[in-house]
């Protein structure tokens, strides 16, 4: 149906179409399949409310992206890649308040939905909070870790998101599958609980066309 549209409509080659349809098939706003009409996506885009994810779960529930991300009907999972002490990147450290060359416990996971993989997540911990606990562990956390946070006398009480368009590195352009010369959305996330202190700071890589980004305020 699109290929014969672009044809009557632009009066375009049939190399052209082909060209143009790839591109999108690339960029996944459209679906082909073998013998089957290329056809437009029915959502092109996931609308996310950070707000949404950082509350700790309620007992016995899963991860609250998770919960949020499967409203829409979709089938969402996280598949943990590694755990690991590790040197932080600058701006993460310096978020933690971590000495030069100072260590951090790595979570690192891979968000998909529907078994598409939507984003690449990092998140670190200072080693006095993570060491010998679940989350030094390579396996998932029930409920997340604003939850084991909370439960280990580490409330999240704000969270502070910088947001910034990216060039993608080759680690997060195989990871997401994503198709050439488009951005990421890159977003540090630092968690603060009592007294101000740091306990959580996440990278978190999304495929930039794929996403937007939904923040709620209230006037003071």
């Amino acid at each position: 149906m699109l290929l014969h549209c672009a044809h009557a409509r632009f009066d375009a080659s049939n190399a052209t179409v082909q060209k143009a349809l790839q591109l999108l098939k690339d960029e996944r706003l459209v679906v082909g399949r073998a013998g089957a009409a290329v056809t437009v996506r029915e959502h092109r885009q996931w609308t996310v409310r950070p707000a949404a994810y950082m509350a700790p779960a309620a007992p016995g529930e899963p991860y609250r992206w998770v919960t949020e991300s499967s409203q829409g009907g979709a089938g969402a999972r996280s598949e943990l890649l590694e755990v690991a002490e590790v040197v932080p990147p600058a701006d993460v450290a310096d978020a933690l308040g971590l000495a030069m060359g100072g260590t951090a416990l790595l979570r690192g996971q891979l968000l998909l939905t529907d078994d598409e993989p939507v984003e690449l997540v990092k998140s670190y911990y200072p080693l006095d909070v993570a060491r010998d606990t679940a989350i030094a562990t390579r396996r998932r956390i029930k409920g997340g870790t604003p939850t084991l946070l909370a439960d280990l006398g580490h409330p999240p009480r704000l969270t502070v998101d910088k947001v910034s368009a990216r060039v993608p590195t080759q680690e997060q352009y195989r990871a997401l599958r994503l198709p050439s010369n488009l951005p990421v959305l890159r977003t540090l996330r630092v968690v603060y609980s009592d007294d101000e202190r740091p306990i959580e700071a996440s990278v978190l890589v999304k495929a930039g066309h794929l996403y937007e980004l939904r923040y709620e305020f209230t006037a003071d």
